[in-house]
């Protein structure tokens, strides 16, 4: 199981540890003394979890940031090549890789000499901070692939997006040939890891767009809601062997144990959509917004019965499909649009899936029908061929250079 995954095994109270374990309240299998231990661990392990000092490895079978429990905040970028040359780009990712160790871990890049008259190697605001939970996710676009004289390595799954019906791209937004994802439960974490890896790697990339994002979490195991105060991400799987199942590729090459990255940023007229009923908005998902039931169900992981969803619903359109994705999508506010005066706002959708097909086919049965486009715009969108994850010695991306 990969360090990431193992938080969902966790999770476990009191009464379920009692049951679980066949006992019960006066004849206790293992004595006072070790359930008191028992419980005293998983205060530990909650403590750490609320300090945000719980420990989440760099290396692993797959890529940390992807089934992590998601974290409160993204620093997210997207970076150009401006370099071909194999060698700088080869040495980039292993300067990466043993920044991301150190980062992860909640330690200075590298500590500095002794001479004063030179720039500290380590930019220094996460000083005194604990890693939050720190996550740190690569992957490269086919526009890579090309640049660097690699398509022959292009996996025949790793297709460029189609256009979508109704989406307004930016070319601002769109295209890229790197991206790094940042998550933590602290935002000068999330930008700190960022900073340092693009400080490091100037001399072969440059910044093509951005975006900081937050969630909002509660308890973990809670569903966050987006904007429009409603649940997202309700339909994700939980278990490992659905991951294997929806995320993780079945690719013998160098995406194995990797998995495919859509982005999408969607801009949401949250002035528009206040001044819509309650009612309409329900209709507008599928759910009910409190609760996040389907219609005509009571609880928000209840099964969707699509005869009972609106023809034009989000929920219906997207799970009609029978495609599943992994949503780890972040809202983002970026103060006022000058042209509109209103909020800047929206949604930097992330899904993750084992072939990005099951995106395509999603999107495309939403777009043209969605009731939702009435409230939002896709301005921005990629899609990114996140590596497996790294062994200790290696590098980040090491098996496609091979």
């Amino acid at each position: 199981m990969a360090n990431d995954e193992k938080w969902f095994d966790k999770k476990m109270d009191r009464r379920e540890f009692l049951k679980k374990a066949g006992i019960g309240g006066a004849g206790l299998a293992l004595g006072v003394s070790g359930a008191s231990a028992f419980f005293a661990n998983q205060a530990n392990e909650d403590k750490k979890f609320a300090d945000g000092d719980e420990e989440i490895s760099f290396y692993g079978e797959h890529q940390a940031g992807i089934t992590t429990p998601m974290q409160k905040n993204i620093y997210f970028v997207i970076l150009d090549l401006h370099t071909t040359d194999r060698d700088a780009i080869i040495q980039m990712f292993k300067d990466w890789t043993a920044y991301s160790e150190k980062l992860v871990d909640g330690e200075l890049v590298k500590k500095d000499g002794s001479n004063a008259l030179l720039p500290p190697t380590d930019t220094g605001e996460t000083v005194g901070l604990n890693p939050y939970r720190l996550t740190l996710t690569f992957g490269v676009s086919a526009s890579f692939l090309k640049k660097m004289g690699l398509s022959d390595k292009r996996p025949k799954a790793f297709r460029d997006l189609p256009p979508f019906p109704k989406e307004q791209l930016k070319e601002k937004y769109t295209g890229g040939d790197i991206v790094i994802q940042a998550c933590a439960d602290d935002e000068q974490v999330a930008f700190h890891a960022v900073r340092n890896l693009v400080r490091k790697g100037r001399s072969a990339i440059s910044m093509k767009w951005s975006q900081s994002g937050f969630a909002a979490i509660g308890d973990r195991m809670a569903t966050p809601r987006n904007l429009f105060g409603f649940k997202d991400g309700t339909a994700n799987v939980t278990k490992e062997k659905d991951f294997d199942r929806v995320i993780w590729t079945d690719s013998k090459d160098w995406m194995k144990g990797g998995s495919y990255m859509a982005v999408r940023r969607i801009q949401m007229f949250l002035e528009t959509w206040d001044r819509t009923n309650l009612q309409e908005q329900e209709n507008t998902f599928g759910r009910y917004k409190e609760s996040g039931a389907p219609f005509g169900k009571k609880d928000e992981f209840d099964e969707v019965d699509l005869d009972l969803l609106p023809v034009d619903s989000h929920v219906r359109l997207a799970k009609e499909v029978d495609k599943p994705i992994y949503r780890r999508s972040y809202s983002y506010s970026d103060g006022i649009d000058e042209t509109t005066g209103q909020f800047d706002t929206g949604l930097l959708f992330i899904s993750f899936q084992k072939d990005p097909d099951s995106f395509v086919k999603v999107q495309t049965n939403l777009g043209a029908q969605d009731k939702m486009n009435e409230y939002v715009t896709h301005v921005g969108s990629g899609l990114f061929a996140c590596f497996g994850g790294v062994k200790k010695g290696e590098y980040i991306g090491q098996k496609l250079f091979e």
